[in-house]
């Protein structure tokens, strides 16, 4: 099998995911070989667990550096969003083709999306994509098998409901603003939006919608500024063929059973996800409320579901202790970092 080498740019918390997840394809060839960032404790987290699964990486502060080198074959694009414009641009226009993987969202503004689509255009040699992972989560995948499949027959309404808890915290705390981010319903929603576009197989061609800032970051300043990205907004959207989505978002919801409540009805069945119970739910109208069948969602390449949410536990704990890593407080979340970071990649090692 030929090796395929990757880069990562942007190794902040999404980058350092990618490496664990790339990490699970080494048995079909695949190796980091290549990271840029010019932020040194992200550098040195990501050296860290590379080194963990025996991956030495050559280390650049800037996107063209590492792309100069020509050691990779592939690119993954998990830097802050405003950043992608530029770094998309230089990657699809440098000498020697990299495929390329880019975090949601593509670009922060539409105009900067349809430069970068028409870029690749003019490079057929070149693969770009979007990580919309909502796609391949268990439950969703498992609803859009059953859409796909007819059984719910003609699409009419999607509803989405995402009630969670506020954003996390990012290097320099870039996503506290719009302009950054691209906004809330772009940096958060696009998942969203790409479902229901998905569900109703059909293209947008009217948007409503009302956000505000209500809860989060109100009492946080950052170089003087406050934050103005929203944490609630109710969205409408209407297809050319007649359907219509509707996303209820909430940030300031951590008392939630479940973060995300997926509705898809067509004229004859509708079918429901939930997340994390990752369940589906599935009925016909001619079999009524007693007819709907609740289905667990399970992807089989998981061994071990408690140890796979072990693993993600940690993770968050990692993310509190890295936080901790990159602010230099010497406390005991740094130290707690390292503990769970050795036990994480012990369990990474023995079940997967």
């Amino acid at each position: 099998m030929a090796a395929v080498k990757y880069g990562i740019i942007g190794v902040g918390m999404m980058g350092r995911e990618h490496l664990i997840n790339l990490s699970h394809l080494r048995d079909q060839g695949v190796s980091v070989v290549s990271i840029a960032d010019p932020h040194v404790p992200s550098q040195k987290l990501a050296l860290n667990l590379a080194d963990s699964f025996n991956w030495s990486l050559k280390v650049f502060s800037g996107h063209q550096e590492l792309l100069d080198s020509g050691l990779c074959d592939v690119v993954v694009l998990s830097s802050p969003n405003m950043t992608h414009y530029q770094i998309l641009m230089d990657i699809i226009n440098h000498p020697k083709p990299h495929h390329i993987l880019v975090e949601k969202p593509l670009c922060t503004t539409v105009a900067d999306c349809k430069k970068v689509i028409d870029a690749a255009r003019r490079r057929p040699d070149v693969l770009v994509q979007v990580g919309l992972e909502y796609r391949y989560m268990p439950p969703v995948a498992k609803l859009i098998e059953v859409v796909k499949g007819g059984r719910l027959g003609q699409v009419k309404m999607v509803a989405i409901r995402e009630h969670r808890f506020p954003f996390l915290v990012k290097v320099g705390n870039w996503n506290r603003f719009n302009s950054n981010t691209g906004g809330t319903l772009v940096e958060k929603c696009c998942h969203f939006f790409d479902l229901m576009r998905l569900f109703a197989g059909a293209n947008p061609v009217r948007v409503m919608a009302s956000g505000a800032i209500d809860v989060n970051h109100k009492d946080e300043i950052y170089d003087g500024k406050v934050p103005d990205i929203i944490d609630n907004a109710f969205v409408i959207v209407e297809f050319d063929n007649g359907s219509r989505g509707m996303l209820d978002l909430c940030m300031f919801a951590e008392g939630s059973k479940n973060e995300q409540e997926i509705s898809v009805v067509g004229d004859s069945g509708k079918g429901e996800a939930f997340v994390p119970e990752s369940i589906i739910r599935v009925g016909t109208r001619a079999e009524g409320r007693d007819g709907v069948h609740t289905l667990k969602a399970e992807d089989k390449r998981i061994k071990c579901v408690i140890v796979c949410t072990l693993y993600y536990l940690l993770y968050l704990v990692s993310l509190l202790s890295t936080y901790a890593v990159i602010c230099s407080y010497k406390s005991i979340l740094a130290q707690l970092y390292i503990c769970m970071f050795n036990l994480k990649i012990y369990l990474s090692k023995f079940f997967f």
